[in-house]
């Protein structure tokens, strides 16, 4: 499936992003490769075949459960802070004016 440089261009504009004239070329290429790729995928027999979410069908979550927990009061928070006022964190001001 071929993709035309003015589709490629189309796209860009929407994404909000600029390309060089080479940039186009070189995507406009890639592109009609993976959509030739996709056609060739639909071509393959999938009936039967169980969707999966991810190939390993029986992945454990290695992760922890939510659970709720205590967490720390305010206070605890910042009892190591070396700047704190009226229940906050105070840090030094890193916003420049042009």
């Amino acid at each position: 499936m071929a993709i035309s440089k003015e589709e490629v261009i189309y796209v860009a504009r929407l994404a909000r992003l600029e390309f060089t004239d080479e940039e186009i070329e070189e995507f406009t290429h890639q592109l009609g490769k993976v959509l030739d790729y996709i056609e060739k995928l639909k071509e393959l027999d999938v009936e039967g075949v169980e969707p999966t979410y991810h190939p390993l069908k029986d992945l454990v979550s290695v992760m922890r459960k939510d659970e709720v927990k205590r967490s720390l009061t305010q206070e605890e928070a910042l009892a190591n802070a070396p700047d704190a006022a009226k229940g906050h964190f105070r840090v030094p001001k890193i916003i420049e004016t042009s």
